[in-house]
């Protein structure tokens, strides 16, 4: 069985082209390579800084974290918040030399960051090769990344699995929409597989829906193994460095997995937010508020789905 595992590229994203051949690029890049019976995969953010939603869905879609740093600006910043909202815990941390390491060990301090393996650049890929992935057993589940139709194979749609496993013939659900989908077949590293086993990342050929009616972080699983609503409830914190104040009937936008949603804020507290359109959640899912037209701090701050 083929294993897989995810890295996340932040900092200097240009070093991913060092880990795998360059595939899908859009506001996330995507490279893979495939070695001893084991898939790797690293994604960079982009389209990040000039948007900060690439940030979450390219750190969402990875297990694990190489964080090579160039500058100690307010875009590291950024990164450092939006890997300790994520709860990243696990990570490779590095920086190229003129960047000032007393002053880096101060930006991280008191956050995940702090708790990574820290190396000088060339021995990154000598610890990454270290790493083993871990499965997530459950419901069959894929969250999807891009969609697009192909000529003579129709709608293809490209995502990781996050639990259970994937099988060529099963029927499933896309969510939130409710729709039926038949998987036609199946690729990794564009090779043809009967089944893909979490955290695989995977090429679906389907049928039951087209292109326009898929979104990124849409999923598709088992019947009613997700739940869907319009209105959340957080245990929030705030970002410390967000000296705004939040109000009720105030616009946001919502990072939760790849979805990133907007909402309005029904109740400040406890922290109420409600939708546009349904999200897909579970209990426990880390929901990240984002201020995207903000000259300053992107990032109001985060917590757990209640």
């Amino acid at each position: 069985m083929v294993k897989s595992i995810n890295f996340v590229v932040l900092g200097k994203q240009d070093i991913a082209s060092e880990f795998g051949k360059k595939g899908t690029v859009t506001d996330l890049s995507l490279y893979d390579r495939k070695e001893s019976e084991i898939i790797k995969t690293w994604v960079t953010p982009s389209g990040f800084p000039d948007k900060i939603q690439p940030l979450f869905q390219a750190i969402n879609l990875a297990e694990f974290v190489i964080f090579h740093v160039d500058a100690l600006d307010k875009y590291t910043g950024e990164q450092i918040i939006a890997l300790d909202s994520l709860k990243k815990e696990h990570g490779i941390l590095s920086h190229t030399f003129d960047v000032d390491e007393s002053r880096l060990d101060a930006m991280i301090k008191g956050t995940v960051v702090e708790k990574y393996l820290k190396v000088d650049q060339d021995k990154i890929k000598e610890e990454m090769d270290k790493i083993e992935s871990n499965s997530v057993d459950g419901p069959s589940e894929m969250v999807i990344d891009h969609c697009f139709d192909v000529k003579g194979v129709g709608t293809v749609i490209l995502g990781k699995v996050t639990s259970g496993k994937i099988k060529q013939y099963d029927n499933l659900k896309l969510y939130p929409a409710g729709v039926d989908v038949l998987i036609k077949s199946i690729q990794m590293h564009d090779d043809p597989v009967e089944e893909s086993v979490c955290p695989a990342r995977v090429g679906l050929a389907v049928k039951g829906v087209k292109p326009d009616d898929v979104g990124r972080g849409d999923v598709i699983s088992e019947e009613n193994a997700v739940n869907i609503a319009t209105e959340l409830q957080l245990d929030f914190t705030k970002n410390p460095f967000y000296k705004g104040d939040i109000g009720e009937n105030q616009g946001c936008l919502v990072s939760i997995g790849l979805q990133i949603k907007a909402a309005k804020f029904s109740s400040i507290s406890p922290l109420k937010l409600t939708f546009e359109k349904p999200v897909i959640f579970k209990p426990g899912d880390m929901a990240v508020i984002l201020k995207p037209e903000s000259a300053t701090v992107r990032i109001l701050g985060s917590g757990p789905i209640q």
